[in-house]
């Protein structure tokens, strides 16, 4: 029976993973072992069967004893115990939902229904470190991954609308708060219809403006707005999200001749689930009716969305796709620039295939279970 230390899981993303874990019956034919920076003593929560106390996620004498490590911590807490893990001579797994070594040499980026035979080659090779990808890009490989494993992509562009839990737990409260404000400030002028909607509009942009508008994690109103700008910057202009779109996506798919991608990365007011919209660059003219047979077959989650107002509505927003696994692909078609050109929409719940899924599935992988 392998030990597995789990560290990390009161976290947003650790919260989801534990939760998905159990309803799969994950943790059974485990030894299993969690472990936490600040809670260690404690007692384990509650997964069904009997776990000892809270361990110290920092005691290397205990980690060393783990045959695998799964951690959703952080990259500040990967960057501190894992080369000291290393270095003492440790040979396990290390499987990991932060970034810190995605783009390492000797690490695989896991997303196991796009790329399960790089995965097994890896293992088949030694490799002890595998990773979870970046969310939008994990999102856009399981909507159309396809058409990159068959060559059918010269290029690409991506316009990610990502929600407020992709910055994390205190992102989304202040996000609730602000709506909050807005309501509660505007609340009075809603209850009377004689109101201008000028004067409503008025109001609604006072209150954001205000001092008293809570900004303190996102460092400008989102309710209400949008902001055009994700992680820090790059010296070429991009952000650090928007480069990621290209490197973490030929790394996952191992492309010998990396393929071109790039875009804007903006965060929008929704709580769960990133919206993408993708122009493609094809390498040859392909009809739109094989290009959806190829996307609908690609894996069990994805879903094509007929290109209609009222498919659109229902099936591929946020509100819709919250909590699921699955992975719906719409308004598709043709742009009128040339029949090799191809726009696609797509959202996906970040937190499940963007985050705990991925590395969920590579704990089964590694445990024979799938």
């Amino acid at each position: 029976m392998q030990k597995v230390a789990f560290i990390g899981y009161r976290g947003m993303v650790g919260s989801v993973l534990t939760s998905r874990m159990k309803e799969e019956n994950d943790f059974a034919g485990l030894e299993l072992f969690f472990a936490s920076t600040s809670q260690a003593g404690e007692k384990s929560p509650d997964i069904g069967m009997d776990v000892p106390p809270v361990a110290d996620a920092h005691d290397l004498r205990f980690l060393s004893g783990m045959d695998i490590i799964l951690t959703c911590q952080g990259s500040d807490y990967t960057n501190k115990v894992y080369p000291q893990l290393r270095e003492s001579g440790w040979k396990g797994y290390w499987l990991d939902a932060a970034s810190a070594l995605r783009m390492k040499d000797d690490s695989i980026i896991v997303l196991d229904p796009v790329n399960r035979n790089v995965i097994d080659q890896a293992i088949s090779k030694g490799v002890k470190d595998f990773i979870g990808g970046n969310c939008t890009v994990s999102l856009m490989l399981m909507a159309i991954g396809t058409l990159f494993q068959n060559n059918h992509v010269e290029w690409m562009t991506s316009m990610t609308y990502q929600a407020a839990s992709g910055a994390g737990a205190k992102n989304m409260q202040e996000l609730v708060s602000q709506m909050c404000m807005i309501g509660k400030k505007a609340e009075a002028m809603l209850c009377d219809p004689a109101n201008s909607i000028l004067e409503l509009d008025r109001n609604v942009l006072s209150t954001m403006n205000s001092n008293e508008f809570e900004t303190r994690y996102f460092g400008a109103p989102l309710a209400g707005s949008l902001l055009p700008w994700i992680d820090a910057a790059m010296e070429n202009g991009q952000t650090k999200e928007e480069w990621k779109g290209f490197s973490e996506t030929n790394k996952i798919l191992q492309n010998k001749t990396p393929v071109p991608i790039d875009g804007i990365c903006a965060r929008i007011g929704a709580m769960r689930c990133h919206s993408q919209a993708m122009t493609i660059k094809l390498t040859k003219d392909i009809p739109i009716d094989d290009i959806t047979q190829m996307i609908s077959s690609a894996n069990e989650w994805v879903r094509v969305v007929p290109n209609t107002k009222e498919d659109s509505l229902k099936a591929l927003t946020p509100a819709a796709v919250t909590g699921s696994l699955t992975i719906p692909v719409g308004r598709m078609r043709k742009l009128n620039i040339g029949e090799q050109y191809l726009t696609v929409f797509t959202v996906g719940d970040q937190l499940l295939w963007g985050a705990a899924e991925p590395v969920r599935r590579m704990l089964k992988i590694l445990t024979g279970k799938l």
